[in-house]
């Protein structure tokens, strides 16, 4: 069982155009707040990641947000948390974030969300870290990412255990039950370089 002190979440910057996203938002944020899990996020005031972090702060939860200076200064940094750390890339914000969380989740997004999420993911399949990473897959929004996903998979480009690293819930609580449950995967991660001996 993985031990869920802090989730890391990946989260839109913008709030999307269906009413279900910010919904969702809330409901994890809520979910979190309630089973005491510290919230660390790219630390932005606006979109899905704002609405977040308000329903935690809201409920009593820390929230820890990590955001390049750059962004920062624009004014889109949340000056109401628990923690704002200001660092001076995106690569620093990505390794404290990951060092900060026992797991991850990403909610709606756009590209900011997926690099994210995949190096995440990469990082677990090469064995930087065993923690585990999952997805709300609201209204369907992320189904055309899995499709993509198994794609690879039936092309031999990823291992289906590797495929499998990717938890995929809609609803905040069974997501969180599933993060608690996972196990890494034990595989090599080259398909086919036996073959190329």
């Amino acid at each position: 069982m993985t031990r869920l002190g802090s989730v890391c979440v990946f989260a839109g910057s913008s709030p999307g155009a269906r009413p279900e996203y910010a919904a969702a938002a809330r409901a994890l944020g809520r979910a979190l707040a309630d089973e005491g899990i510290s919230v660390v996020f790219g630390g932005g005031s606006v979109g899905l990641m704002g609405i977040l972090a308000d329903e935690v702060l809201a409920r009593g939860g820390p929230v820890i947000g990590v955001i390049p200076r750059a962004l920062f200064e624009r004014e889109v940094g949340h000056d109401g948390l628990t923690e704002l750390r200001v660092v001076e890339s995106m690569h620093e914000r990505k390794a404290q974030m990951a060092d900060l969380a026992d797991a991850f989740i990403a909610l709606p997004g756009g590209m900011g969300t997926l690099e994210e999420l995949f190096e995440t993911l990469t990082w677990g399949q090469l064995g930087y870290h065993d923690k585990p990473c999952g997805i709300l897959n609201i209204s369907g929004y992320w189904d055309g990412m899995l499709a993509a996903l198994d794609r690879a998979v039936g092309e031999r480009f990823l291992a289906a255990e590797h495929r499998r690293m990717l938890l995929v819930e809609e609803e905040p609580a069974a997501l969180l039950e599933l993060l608690r449950r996972y196990e890494p995967p034990r595989v090599e991660k080259w398909l086919g370089r036996e073959e190329q001996l």
